[in-house]
């Protein structure tokens, strides 16, 4: 069967080298005659999985020493009461709202304690980055949260928000890895492996030690980030099959030159598909042209039923998960790290001979 290219906002599509590996070495990882799967988590077989991994990231990003790298479970959502329970030393935590993600994790975080959005883009559906470069931000604010990437509405933070001093957490959960960061300048990014790294159920957080708190009267040992932290992300039995593929996308990463090569890489693919976009007749985005992300792809025809049609003519010819979410309708191509630029090259092809017969 021919491998299809596939569009979806996670989980999503993995490197063909990757998935290549994981096949050959299903049954027997590294002549140790068991997979991964069955391993002990407690193992040094494993160990030296999930430290590899955290070594390749670490060089990745450029992550300073002074900044703890921790794989957990749980989902992006749990780790959003986690990071306030963490990080909102006084009860307080700041939000700037931009899409469904930034408002879940704001919605946690009012069930908790005292959180203010203080910017939001929802008066036009999502489809901008608010203003950011003067923000009213509490003075006793413990953090500015934002999404970085918004997997659903298709924007994108190029320029962080002006903190005035305070911490920035960042959900980078389908941006991560697509291009060089500082992360210096972050308190805390977290992130889903789904959409950009990895296969469902393993989510890493990057957080600076000294915002790792000692202690937390009340909240479970599990949500506590020193527990991870201190016990190398091994305190309970981790996703051990997702670490080890997030591991071999590590190395992949480095075999295409690093972020900085993947980034322009994704750049291009971006910008291909946008060209089009803006020179269709038939076909337009639904963000503005400065908060366009290079990951995730939202357009319309403004007319459902050819949404639809186009959907489904473009899975017959192998362009699948292409039906955008609801909250924007139509189309949604996401074109993570491993979509090849041969991916984005078919569906703009058949988007011009779509276009062509409707206008005919």
């Amino acid at each position: 069967m021919a491998r299809v290219y596939n569009f979806s906002a996670g989980p999503a599509v993995l490197p063909e080298e990757v998935l290549g590996q994981c096949a050959d070495e299903m049954l027997d990882y590294a002549g140790c005659g068991m997979s991964v799967m069955e391993m002990s988590h407690r193992s040094s077989v494993f160990q030296g999985i999930i430290e590899t991994a955290e070594a390749d990231l670490r060089e990745l990003m450029g992550v300073p020493d002074t900044y703890k790298v921790i794989f957990t479970q749980g989902g992006d959502s749990l780790l959003f009461a986690t990071v306030f329970m963490n990080l909102a030393r006084n009860g307080k935590a700041d939000y700037v709202l931009t899409g469904n993600w930034s408002k879940k994790a704001f919605q946690e975080a009012q069930i908790l304690g005292d959180a203010v959005a203080v910017a939001s883009s929802a008066d036009r559906n999502f489809s901008y980055i608010p203003d950011c470069s003067d923000l009213p931000i509490r003075e006793d604010a413990s953090y500015l949260y934002i999404c970085e990437n918004n997997t659903i509405y298709g924007t994108r933070f190029w320029e962080l928000p002006d903190t005035k001093g305070h911490e920035l957490v960042s959900d980078q959960s389908s941006m991560f890895l697509s291009g060089p960061v500082d992360v210096s300048r972050y308190g805390l990014i977290h992130a889903g492996v789904q959409k950009n790294v990895g296969p469902a159920g393993v989510q890493i957080v990057i957080v600076r030690e000294d915002l790792i708190p000692d202690d937390l009267p009340g909240v479970p040992t599990m949500l506590r980030l020193k527990t991870q932290a201190d016990a190398g992300s091994l305190y309970n039995t981790p996703n051990c099959w997702g670490i080890y593929v997030c591991g071999l996308v590590f190395k992949w990463l480095k075999a295409q030159g690093g972020l900085e090569a993947v980034g322009e890489k994704n750049a291009e693919k971006a910008k291909l598909l946008y060209d089009f976009l803006d020179a269709s007749e038939l076909f337009s985005s639904t963000v503005e042209p400065k908060d366009r992300s290079h990951m995730n792809v939202p357009f319309v025809t403004g007319d459902k039923d050819l949404d639809a049609e186009f959907v489904a003519e473009a899975a017959k010819a192998g362009l699948v998960n292409l039906k955008g979410h609801r909250s924007v309708g139509g189309m949604r191509a996401s074109i993570y790290n491993a979509m090849p630029r041969e991916g984005v090259e078919a569906l703009v092809a058949f988007m011009k001979d779509f276009e062509l017969a409707h206008r005919a």
